[in-house]
């Protein structure tokens, strides 16, 4: 069951107020493109106010040639634009049961943008990375104290760290966002993009691209956003990376009242990495039987697929538990059941809802 969704902030799900972190209420999804004002907000310290005229990106570490870059120069360069699924590794946390800590997220924690930027592969030649380097980390403004006794003392600046091959095949540096500048809330003046990664490594406010030899073991690298990663009878902790095949029902809503004897729309949208959504399953008896949604417009990679279902409602009135299930062009099909080795991230299993037929 989700939390109390009563608090609204421009329309979103107030999660938390400092730091600031916004829900889009996913009831609300219509478009392919979700609009700045709906898109949800994470935030882990406060949004740090950076003016672009005394702003630089530093390119450093095991580099030929280090070198910072302005903004003005930044925007000189080569650009593209690109759609992009953003998720929060922590959509659908209030789902889980008994609760757990972290931002209770619903089904909001989520959304599809146009972003604008450019390419990292372009800084990364230009600095003539080492061969022996192994992972870019990118660090950004934002930054405070943490709470928590595994925390380093002192000052935490936000950073997390991806390979090299993938800093070169698809990352984008982006400063605009649906063909507007980015708002402070979403980085300002540059953020990361890493599509088909769970958003925690789209780093914002960038400051620092920093190329190393050694895998890179920060905060929220290792103690935070990262997982148990089973070998035989062994567990490694791995950081959390590639967003998991996953559907979610926009409407009907929990606990929405629909008439019986009628013809309802269902509707929402489906996700993965590495591929692209081929089916998308629903099933109006809670999982008994599974008939097949249409998929809306074309597929495109690292963008959810949208897709829709008519219901033929019961005839008879009372409770009726919906469920949506995807499979991707890897063949991989969401779990039933929640694996308990990825704690309170990647949540990507059958989440049933339920609604009333009167």
């Amino acid at each position: 069951m989700q939390q109390d969704e009563t608090q609204l902030r421009g329309g979103r799900i107030v999660r938390c107020e400092d730091p600031l972190n916004l829900e889009m209420p996913f009831e609300r999804l219509d478009t392919y493109i979700t609009p700045i004002e709906s898109f949800y907000v994470r935030t882990h310290f406060p949004i740090p106010a950076i003016d672009s005229d005394a702003w630089w990106l530093h390119v450093e570490g095991e580099v030929e040639k280090p070198f910072a870059i302005n903004y003005e120069e930044l925007l000189e360069l080569e650009s593209r634009t690109i759609p992009a699924t953003l998720e929060c590794a922590g959509n659908n946390r209030n789902f889980l049961g008994p609760k757990v800590k972290g931002v209770q997220w619903g089904l909001g924690a989520v959304g599809t943008a146009e972003w604008t930027g450019v390419p990292l592969s372009i800084l990364l030649d230009r600095a003539e990375v080492k061969p022996e380097a192994r992972e870019v980390i990118l660090k950004g403004a934002d930054g405070g104290r943490l709470d928590d006794p595994k925390a380093p003392p002192g000052e935490l600046k936000f950073a997390r760290s991806i390979p090299v091959t993938k800093a070169h095949t698809d990352v984008l540096l982006a400063y605009k966002m649906n063909d507007a500048d980015l708002p402070p809330q979403h980085g300002f003046p540059l953020r990361a993009i890493v599509p088909g990664w769970y958003a925690m490594a789209s780093i914002k406010w960038l400051q620092r691209i920093i190329i190393t030899d050694q895998p890179f073991t920060g905060y929220y690298q290792t103690m935070d956003y990262s997982y148990w990663k089973r070998r035989g009878d062994m567990a490694d902790l791995a950081p959390i990376t590639e967003i998991q095949v996953k559907a979610e029902i926009a409407k009907p809503a929990q606990g929405e009242i629909v008439p019986a004897d009628s013809k309802v729309r269902v509707h929402g949208a489906a996700w993965t990495s590495n591929g692209e959504i081929m089916k998308v399953e629903l099933s109006t008896d809670g999982g008994a039987n599974w008939r097949e949604a249409n998929l809306i417009g074309e597929a495109i990679a690292t963008t959810w697929q949208l897709w829709e279902f008519d219901w033929r409602t019961p005839v008879v009135a009372g409770k009726t538990t919906l469920i949506a299930r995807a499979t991707d062009s890897q063949g991989r099909t969401q779990p039933v059941e929640r694996d308990p080795d990825r704690g309170t991230y990647m949540i990507n299993h059958l989440l049933p809802i339920t609604v009333e037929v009167r």
